[in-house]
């Protein structure tokens, strides 16, 4: 007999054995395919929207080092039975008070949560039961004397239970209620109960496997449990036999579990993809869910799910639409920009129906899209003022988070949300805050407008310093945000600049900081000259400065707009020697052409290297010479309405007419044609010669900063520069510099118009702001 336990004892062992090893590789192999900032992020992000532990699991509980079958030791290894003897011994006055205030806690952010809840969809239509867990449903019907009798059971049938016996006591110790599950769970029999269950695992039914599951939800398991692992085995081997609800609930039931299964998902893909023909809209709204939760999709899958989609979008309900825009969030699954606005189309039909959290969710899918819907951004003008109020600071967050994703400013929407942070700011994260006010800065929204918006979200940056321990990035970018709103909390720009933040920032294997940190340090050079706040290496500066031109040269310094505009300003200059192309404020990442004039507005020269040197022999006063551009010949180029003014030049009277076709007048200072002939082309090819009294007001050397500017660097429609872009404006103005815009309405039209056209309109740019200041 005793040969028999000692067998019996060494099969398990090495069972158990043989499964932790399966498991760590499986775990280590996961883990280095995940990528380090996502997942970060998503866990964070998954922990506070949905995290069934929350509602019912004591924080006594632990989990076991991998590879060990948990028996959540404590200090002391007390029975279930001994518990039990009597009600008033069940648990200590200090562990039943830590887990009453721990369930009540949980039960109130639940209620808080109740707009928040990314499973609401699954209340829509019945069909769901069928591969959903409800886990509000729950039942707690068993007592402590019911509990007892079955662990009871479980010792008399130690070698002799079968999967239904497990199944069984596995159902009934579930709905024990909340506050006595941490007893169960860590009462000897309970931890036998889950070994026996692991030896006959491939003798469970699917049924039975699916209903141990369900089991493990209600019980709370940790999801680092390795039964959980053991079962993942189990049912990634089997996927393959399972009915399209199966699989679909075992994965609904795993994210209940909040356990990543990356293995059992590419099984499940593999049985939709064997039975796509069998999806439904329950089916296709529960599995984009699945696949959102688990942010990863097949590529194979993403045109049939959105052919699927399409045919059944009218049929959505609207917590059904603000699940699948959630889902195509988190798993980036990238529809066509048709399928998508449709889909915002129907969201919008059906918008005074949806949730906050809903709404929340169209607003990511437009964000992640790029997708500037405006009738429903316009819509948005009106239902976050109306919603904002009972709003929870992460949808809060989100909408303003998208509108700046979008570059859309829309005073009713973030002057609404920025009225209802202040409520609300205790429930941020640092994460919170620093998006926050990164897409406040980046709109452009000044302190003065909102007079507690800025104070209440650096406060919790303040508050949260510990989190930036894990993440270093929201420091910065919040800090960058109340850079480009003009704030610079010192306190904050000394933590981040420090010795120890830069070391742990810049050494991330998981995110590249060094930028951040760089446009910090400048600006700190800038706008706070006097301050103690530490300052980065030079080695560093160099380092990054290096990274940023490489990049500029093989992308912004070819961009045809930017050619162009260094082209015709070296013609009408005089030479190469006279334009400079390269970042003037490195840590603004951005490249400009730099101009200098001396006193009389004359070019003086600002290249260096090779080429510098080979003009600098040159005759640059013969260079210059020319015919002045009147202000007569600009009102011809420019259409103004000036009294013509008959050409005595012989080479003018019978000019060769070169036609120009008009452009929209919002997008071009020319908006008619004009005739022009070769000899006044060439006309312009030289720029007017200025006014040779010297002017004592002005410096010695104007430094122009011309600047080529795309749409990207303006809020949506407007003319308003984002965040970035006037912070970089305030800085040049800083270091000395005059700006000369080039504006994307004005300068792109004239790439396609004539050469002549470009040198006038250069023309007024360059010296129209030097007049103005004389």
């Amino acid at each position: 007999m005793s040969a028999t336990v000692f067998h019996r004892l060494a099969k398990r062992c090495l069972y158990a054995h043989v499964q932790r090893a399966s498991i760590f590789r499986a775990q280590r192999l996961s883990s280095n395919v995940e990528n380090g900032e996502q997942k970060r992020e998503e866990e964070t992000e998954s922990t506070l929207v949905y995290k069934p532990s929350a509602y019912y699991q004591t924080p006594r509980a632990r989990s076991s080092p991998a590879g060990c079958l948990e028996t959540e030791e404590l200090p002391i290894n007390t029975s279930f039975h001994q518990q039990r003897t009597s009600s008033s011994r069940r648990l200590s006055s200090t562990q039943n008070t830590m887990l009453n205030m721990d369930y009540s806690k949980a039960e109130s952010s639940r209620k808080r949560r109740v707009n928040g809840d990314p499973r609401a969809f699954q209340r829509c239509r019945p069909e769901y039961r069928n591969m959903a867990h409800y886990v509000s449903e729950r039942s707690s019907t068993l007592d402590v004397n019911e509990a007892a009798l079955v662990l009871e059971k479980v010792t008399a049938l130690e070698g002799n239970m079968g999967p239904s016996d497990a199944t069984s006591f596995l159902s009934k110790l579930s709905q024990i209620p909340h506050e006595q599950i941490a007893v169960v769970r860590r009462d000897t029999r309970f931890n036998a109960l889950l070994r026996y269950s692991a030896e006959i695992l491939q003798d469970f039914t699917l049924a039975q496997l699916l209903d141990a599951l369900r089991s493990f939800v209600n019980l709370g398991l940790p999801q680092s449990h390795s039964i959980l692992g053991l079962y993942e085995m189990e049912l990634c081997r089997r996927a393959s036999e399972m009915e399209l609800h199966q699989v679909l609930l075992a994965a609904d039931l795993w994210r209940c579990l909040g356990r990543i299964v990356p293995r059992y998902l590419e099984r499940l893909f593999e049985n939709v993809s064997r039975n796509f023909n069998q999806l439904g809209l329950p089916e296709l709204v529960q599995l984009l869910y699945i696949i959102g939760e688990g942010r990863r999709c097949p590529n194979t899958l993403v045109q049939p799910v959105e052919s699927l989609l399409m045919r059944h979008l009218n049929q959505l309900k609207p917590e059904e639409l603000g699940a699948v825009c959630l889902g195509l969030f988190k798993s980036q699954i990238a529809l066509s920009e048709r399928a998508t606005r449709r889909l915002v189309d129907r969201a919008l039909a059906v918008v005074n129906d949806m949730s906050d959290f809903g709404i929340a969710n169209v607003m990511k899918l437009l964000r992640f899209s790029y997708l500037d819907h405006l009738p429903w951004l316009e819509a948005m003008g009106s239902e976050v003022p109306r919603r904002a109020p009972r709003m929870e600071v992460q949808g809060l967050m989100h909408v303003v988070l998208s509108c700046s994703a979008l570059h859309y400013r829309d005073d009713r929407i973030l002057l609404a949300v920025a009225e209802q942070l202040p409520n609300v700011v205790s429930q941020c994260r640092s994460k919170d805050a620093a998006k926050m006010l990164w897409a406040f800065g980046t709109l452009g929204v000044l302190p003065n407008q909102c007079p507690k918006l800025y104070p209440c979200l650096t406060a919790i940056l303040r508050e949260r310093q510990l989190e930036f321990q894990r993440f270093p990035e929201h420091l910065l970018t919040g800090l960058l945000g109340l850079a480009f709103a003009g704030l610079f909390p010192q306190d904050l720009l000394s933590l981040a600049l420090s010795a120890e933040f830069v070391n742990k920032a810049s050494n991330s294997k998981e995110l590249e900081l060094k930028k951040d940190l760089f446009t910090l340090d400048g600006t700190v050079g800038l706008e706070l000259p006097e301050s103690t706040v530490p300052r980065l290496s030079h080695a560093m500066r160099e380092e990054v400065t290096k990274q940023l031109w490489d990049f500029a040269q093989s992308d912004i310094c070819k961009k045809p707009e930017v050619l162009e505009a260094e082209a015709v300003l070296q013609k009408l200059l005089g030479g190469e020697m006279f334009v400079r192309k390269h970042m003037i404020l490195p840590h603004l990442r951005s490249v400009d052409l730099e101009v200098h004039l001396d006193q009389n507005d004359k070019p003086v020269p600002v290249s260096s290297g090779p080429c510098r040197q080979n003009l600098a022999s040159q005759n640059c006063e013969q260079t210059l010479s020319g015919v002045a551009i009147t202000d007569d010949l600009l009102a011809q180029l420019t259409n103004a309405q000036k009294i013509p003014v008959r050409p005595s030049n012989k080479f003018l009277q019978k000019p060769a007419a070169l036609i120009i076709e008009p452009v929209h007048v919002r997008e071009s200072i020319f908006s008619v044609g004009v005739d022009l002939t070769d000899n006044l082309l060439m006309t312009l090819t030289k720029s007017g010669k200025r006014s040779s009294r010297p002017d004592d007001s002005k410096p010695s050397i104007q430094r122009l900063a011309v600047q080529v500017t795309n749409r990207n660097q303006y809020c949506y429609r407007t003319e308003q520069l984002l965040g970035l872009h006037a912070l970089k404006r305030r800085q040049l103005a800083l270091a000395g510099y005059r700006v000369v815009e080039l504006p994307h309405w004005e300068w792109f039209p004239l790439l396609r118009r004539s050469h002549a056209e470009k040198l006038a309109y250069l023309h007024c740019k360059i010296f129209s702001c030097t007049d103005s200041r004389k």
